[in-house]
This record gives structure tokens, sequence and C-alpha cells, in this order.
């Protein structure tokens, strides 16, 4: 037995020297692109680098805004990227965002500035990006999207824009990403920050700052209000200007990151937004001096109530909705136990209702609008779900969630624009069952792999009761058992039964609803060589959602009676081809959706004619210690074979320190499990 433990540290000092090696300051100039700027040279380049970003620069301040006794919020980048090869003509695609609020005032787009350089007769030549090449787009309600593209793009380009945007929303006060699709030699954020807005600073990734510092100087900021004037005495003056001069403590805030690897999307990523290394802000309180301080960030029990009251959320399910009536007691019948009544009412949703693969956590339409229509967004199929298990005086309760691909939910901030989902909870027996009725194959009392991101909430009046769904609660079990036997005129024949686990059963239904019996055979056939057939394959438990799939089958193996030699793989089925971990190296955790457990075995009997002449050797192998384990053990004896192969993973999840461990222990396995039985015929 053997250990699989490799030490990351030694790599990510190496790392780091390389880095320090790298620039410990910014030293281009924007707007002067010289030939030499040309030569960009980094560790992190190598030649699958596509384009890499030379310098982003942005700075978020606050000013005095002229026309209103108020202040405008000023954001403003600068971005240099070098394109490497005709893979990165993307980065040469900006979009800029704009918010719009619900009168239709909008952040506006100052001061742009775009060149493309290109370096011809020895000389750079610029080409500018005109104001009219500018695309608007209204993204939705909220927001316009600018976008641009440079001309002039070669393979050698530097692209470089500036631009500002004004803004008189306080809460939108820009967040900042470090980190990009392709490497990030210098990456700058600065915030001056007037004490009079307070803001919850959130800070995510994987990568160290190499700058982060605060200071603190005296402002004076400037109003300008037009005041009304009275008759005073012999004289009388009319309307005019007056100035206002507010002093106030500003904080100064410089993060830097440098030498930032690009982030690209490997194997059980839930989503790169969880990784990628940014800073966000989020208003708390606004409080001018001499006035009563306004806060913005609620607490949960205030986000509860407000949720609860609101019309495409609480009041619908509240409501006494006696309109159901018919319809639900058409589908419960005679039944008396809450538990078969919340039962039939949830299959009757799931099985009747058509999920448009829209997540939200408010209703897009009427109650009644949904029941008519038979389908909707996963909030409109699960409210009413809801709306119909009240009807029948059974405790239930809204829980609103996080998709694993919409990233992580805040734990002690109510960042109620984080959440994309509902589900509902209900308490049977004093028992909980949450219920999801938007997936057609998911038996009572089962969600899908999506919903494991971590925190939910389950939303009653004036409480928002935090749940954890996370994907280490949750063991994916399967099991391959496969017959060999020597049959009559020196045939070998044998079955093989594989008994999927849950999510893969549910997986496998799903794709069965468009394919017939006949045609999966076919492919079932694919799946092995032209010297084994495949026969009277069978399914069990297709229907039965509580239950796992079984796939059964009968083989014949072509290969024995003629040739001298055969090349015998005892992993008839489940085999791992590939390792699914081919980056050498991730900035980023390992997200795999549950937990697993998969155990093949084989009994073959010695084919008639033959012996063995090479048998894999058995093997165990842990994975750091304690979180995974591969067991491959082989044996004989003089007329049969027995193997029992097992992978188990105790952890869903795996820290990027991990990586490399997790890479050399699937290789092994895909190595290992590659292995052959080597049969020579007996002279």
């Amino acid at each position: 037995m053997c250990t699989l433990k490799t030490p990351c540290v030694l790599l990510l000092v190496l790392f780091m020297q390389c880095s320090l090696n790298a620039q410990d300051k910014l030293n281009i100039k924007f707007g002067k692109v010289k030939i030499e700027d040309f030569e960009v040279k980094s560790p992190l380049i190598d030649s699958s680098t596509n384009a890499v970003v030379v310098a982003d620069l942005g700075e978020s301040s606050f000013i005095a805004n002229t026309s209103d006794f108020t202040f405008s919020l000023i954001f403003k980048q600068k971005k240099r990227i070098k394109i490497i090869n005709k893979n990165g003509f993307d980065a040469a695609t900006v979009t800029i965002h704009l918010y719009v609020d619900n009168s239709n005032k909008a952040e506006e787009l100052q001061d742009f500035d775009a060149y493309t350089y290109n370096v011809e007769n020895g000389k750079v030549v610029s080409t500018k990006v005109g104001k009219s090449s500018l695309f608007t787009e209204k993204h939705d309600k909220h927001w316009i999207y600018k976008k641009f593209t440079f001309p002039a793009l070669k393979e050698g380009s530097i692209i470089e824009y500036s631009y500002e945007v004004k803004s008189d929303f306080f809460f939108n006060l820009q967040s900042w990403t470090f980190q990009d699709k392709y490497p990030v030699l210098w990456s700058q954020y600065e915030a001056a920050i007037p004490e009079f807005f307070q803001y919850v600073t959130l800070s995510q990734g994987y990568q160290p700052l190499f700058t982060n510092k605060a200071t603190q100087s005296q402002v004076s900021f400037s109003f300008t209000e037009h005041v009304e004037r009275e008759s005073v005495g012999y004289r009388t003056v009319g309307s005019g200007l007056n100035t206002v001069k507010v002093d106030g403590a500003v904080e100064n805030h410089t993060w830097v990151m440098r030498n930032v690897p690009g982030l690209k999307e490997e194997p059980f990523t839930t989503t790169l937004e969880n990784a990628i290394a940014k800073i966000e802000f989020q208003l708390n309180q606004i409080k001018y001096p001499n006035s009563i301080p306004k806060n913005y960030l609620n607490s949960w029990e205030k986000v509860a109530d407000d949720l609860m009251e609101h019309e495409r959320f609480g009041m619908p399910i509240n409501r006494a909705n006696n309109w159901l009536d018919k319809t639900v007691e058409d589908i419960v019948g005679n039944l008396t136990s809450p538990r078969e009544k919340a039962q039939k009412i949830f299959e009757y949703v799931r099985d009747n209702f058509t999920y448009n693969e829209s997540n939200n956590i408010y209703l897009t339409t009427d109650l009644k609008d949904v029941l008519k229509n038979k389908g909707g967004s996963v909030a409109d199929i699960n409210m009413l779900l809801i709306a119909m298990l009240k009807n029948q005086k059974i405790d239930v309760n809204p829980v609103i969630l996080s998709t694993r691909d919409n990233g992580f939910t805040h734990e002690f901030y109510p960042f109620i624009n984080r959440y994309n989902y509902v589900i509902a909870k209900v308490d049977l027996e004093n028992k909980p069952y949450y219920l999801d009725a938007s997936s057609r194959q998911l038996a009572f009392g089962k969600c899908p792999s999506r919903i494991y991101n971590g925190q939910a909430r389950e939303i009653t009046k004036s409480l928002a009761v935090p749940i954890y769904f996370v994907a280490d609660s949750l063991s994916e079990a399967s099991n391959t058992i496969v017959f060999i036997n020597n049959e009559e005129k020196g045939a070998v024949e044998g079955s093989l039964a594989h008994n999927l686990g849950f999510y893969e059963s549910m997986k496998f239904r799903n794709k069965m609803t468009s394919t017939v019996l006949d045609d999966f055979k076919k492919t079932v056939q694919q799946d092995y060589s032209d010297e084994i057939e495949v026969a009277n394959v069978q399914i069990d438990s297709l229907k039965a959602l509580s239950e796992p799939v079984g796939i059964r089958f009968d083989l014949k193996f072509k290969s024995f009676g003629d040739n001298d030699i055969v090349y015998f793989n005892p992993m008839l089925a489940g085999a791992k081809k590939n390792n699914p971990f081919t980056a050498l190296e991730r900035f980023y955790p390992v997200e795999m959706p549950y937990k697993i457990d998969e155990i093949y075995t084989l009994a073959m009997e010695i084919p008639k004619g033959y012996k063995v002449d090479e048998l894999p050797k058995s093997t165990r192998l842990l994975l750091n210690d304690d979180e995974g384990m591969f067991e491959y053990l082989i044996s004989q004896d003089a007329t049969n074979i027995q193997m029992r192969c097992r992978l188990v993973l105790k952890k869903a999840n795996y820290l990027n320190e991990d990586y490399q461990s997790l890479r050399d222990f699937y290789a092994f396995i895909v190595k290992k499990e590659a292995e052959q039985i080597v049969f020579k015929k007996i002279k």
C-alpha cells in the first residue's frame, strides 16, 4: 500500500521566485507605445498564451456634484493588452456596463479613448478607435452595454483603451476584477471613499495581493446650491448661488496584484465567478454631517419580512387561493396522510409542468397563469407547488438559494441579488423534505445536484433560517458485476449488470425520454470492440424514480478459440480512459458534484485451452492519506480469475493545493485500468 501526497509548496516557491524577477512597479506610460513595448516577457507566457494583459488600472473617487447638493461617483479605467496570436483576438472586443435606474436616469460614459498599435517598417503606427465605433446595446431595463472592437488588429498588436464613467448611484461603487482569462502582469485598483459613505468590502480569489494599503487624508468638497433671498432693510436680493464647503476624511485604498495567471475553466468547476480574484463593495450606510444615518444593507429579518410581503414572492402563496380547491382535491382524492398528500401533489406538478430553464426567486406571472400554461420558471413551478401544499394545510415554506453555476452566496450579508433559485421545504412527521418539482426525473424528497452550493435560506415571516446544501453530503454509489463462463463448443460468454448511482440514474432517465430502446442497444454495442457481441439488453427500474437504474446484457467473446495470444482488459465497463485533470496547474478548487463510491467485480473462468501468461498486479493507493482510495485486487487459481476494483472519493471538494495529488491519483487509475490479462493458448 502506498500514499499519494505530492507537496505543492516547492512549486509555489519556485513560481513566486519567477514572479519576483518580474516588475516590482508599473513601468509603462499609457498613450506612449515604444518599439520595445512589443517585447512582453513573463514567466506566465508560454506557447498556449494567446494574449496578455500588460496593465489594467482602475480608480474610483467621489466628487461634489455642481448641479445638486450631493456627490457623484467617478470611475476611470486604463488597460493595455498585447495580442500574441489570432486566438487572442477576442480580447479586442470590449464591453462597458452602464446602470440605468427606474426613472431612466443612466450612468454617463465620458473621455473615451482607444488605439491599436502595430509595428510597420520599424515604426509604431497607431489607429484610433472612433467614438462612432461605440455600439449601444440595451441589455435589460437596468443595464446598457457600450461595445467596441479595435481596428487594424494583427498578431502582435498592442491595444489600449481608457474611459471614465460618471455615476449618481452610490450603491454602484465599481467592483474590480484582478484576474482575466489571459495572464495579467499588473492589475491595480484605487478607491478614495469619503467617511460619509460606508461600504462592506468583499474580496475573493486564490491569488495574493502585492499591495494592500490604505491612507487617510482630509478633503474639502465644494457644493453649489440655489438660494432664495428676501428683502433686508432697504435692499431686496433675489435668487442666487451659494457655495458650501464640507470637510471630511477620505480613505485612500490601493490594491495591486501582479503576475496573475490566466483563469481557464477546468473540469469539475461550478463557475469561474467563484474563483476569479476580485473585490466588491456593498453600500451599507450614508451619513452626512449633522444628519440622520441612512442604512442600505438590511438584516436578514428585514429581508425575510420584505420577501413575504412581495407581490411576486410571499403574497401569492400566503393568500387563501381558493381557486385551487378543485384541482388539489382531484389530485389527493381520499388520501388523509399529510405525507401521502404532499407526495401526490409533488408528483402531479413534477409530471405535468415544464421547466423553461429560467431561474429566479420571483414569480414571472400569476399562479393562475402558471396552472393554465402548465409550465414556467423554477419559481413559477415551485411556488405553485407551495401554494397547492398550503391549500391542504401542509407545513411548507420557500427556500431561496444560488445554484452551482450561479456562484456562492454570502452567509452574513443578505445580498438578495445573488439568489437565483427557489424550492419548497416541507415538514412531515418531524422530518424536513426538500422538493423541486422543476426536474421531471426526481423522486420525492430528492433535489438536483445543481442546488448543492452551500448556504440557502428558508423564508418565513421575519425569519430567514440558514440551511446548508453541500456537495460533500451527497454520495454517488454504483456497482458493476461481470460473470464470464465457458460454454459448450469452447464458446466464452458472460453477463454484465450495472447499477447506476442516483444522479447517474436521473441523467439516464432524462436521456431515455428522447431515446428508443433499439437505439440505446446500438450505443451499448458501440462501446465494445467487434470482438465482443452484446445481446439481450435490459433496463430495470426506469420508471421507479426512487430506485437506481439497472442495465443488464449478455456478452459473447469472439477472440478466444482461433488466436494463440489474447489480450483481455478485465475492466469491461467503467474504466477511466482519460484523466479529467489535464492542466499542469490549477489555481482554484476542484468542485465535484458529490462523493464517489464505484465498485467493479469480475468472476471469470479461464477460457478452455488457454492459460494465464500475464496477470496485472494488485495494488491499493490512498489519496492524501484518508481523502480517497483506489483498490485493484486480482487473483487466479487453476480455473478462475477473481477481480475487484473500487474507487472511493470521500470528499466532493478539493483545495487547489491538492490538485497535483488528485491529478496524479487519476493518472495512476487510468494507467492501471488499461492493463490487460494475457492469455496464451496451451500447446
